[in-house]
């Protein structure tokens, strides 16, 4: 059975994982600062559940599976690499685009804007290789191979929690500073900055390799 130490310990290292700089903090800030706390606090949710989602794969073996396979890894990769150059893009693009006053309450067509920036936060995050290496390595030294499967799911829970509760409060800071955001130059600034650290780091995560 996994300790409260242990618990404490592991919650505390998934949150200055989350706490780095990398492709699912770049999402919630350009998230939140375009369309506001509240789609923030979406793909925030979705990038928690993703954190969740490679906790329990690294606990139950999943996740080793695919740092062993260079087929796996590959494809997760170069699917993963995609993404975060088409976000990359789309952010430029919006750079570039001229346009007058942000109005940050306007919903996207649809009405399916938290859903889209809930999806946007999960995929972030699952097509993302090096989460699967990161948890591969930190899980092991929390649970043993004998572990519980309720072992497996307390940690999910707490990785769940952590990462809830940073990037809720990424959300909340860059979604209160709305006004500043609202301005056509800082939106562009925003979507530029954003959009070139997402094409970084989809370049970076190319030229990763299988440890």
């Amino acid at each position: 059975m996994t300790s409260v130490t242990q618990i404490v310990a592991f919650g505390g290292v998934v949150m200055l994982g989350a706490m780095s700089p990398g492709p699912d903090f770049a999402v919630v800030v350009r998230r939140s600062a375009v369309s506001g706390r509240g789609r923030g606090m979406a793909a925030a949710a979705g990038i928690s559940l993703g954190v969740s989602a490679w906790v329990a794969a690294a606990a139950t073996g999943i996740a080793a599976l695919l740092a062993a396979s260079a087929v796996a890894f590959t494809v997760v990769k170069v699917v993963g690499t995609a993404y975060l150059l088409f976000l990359g893009v789309k952010a430029l693009r919006a750079a570039l685009r001229s346009g007058g006053e942000l109005s940050l309450d306007v919903p996207d067509p649809g009405g399916r804007s938290s859903w889209a920036a809930f999806a946007e936060g999960l995929l972030t995050n699952v097509l993302n290789p090096k989460a699967a290496l990161f948890f591969v390595a930190l899980v092991p030294q929390f649970v043993a191979s004998d572990a519980a499967l309720g072992d497996a799911l307390v940690l999910s829970v707490v990785a769940l929690a952590g990462t809830v509760a940073w990037f809720t409060v990424v959300a909340n800071i860059v979604g209160a500073l709305r006004k500043v955001f609202a301005r056509p130059a800082v939106r562009r600034s925003v979507d530029g900055l954003t959009g070139a650290a997402l094409i970084g780091l989809g370049v970076n995560l190319a030229a990763a390799g299988r440890p």
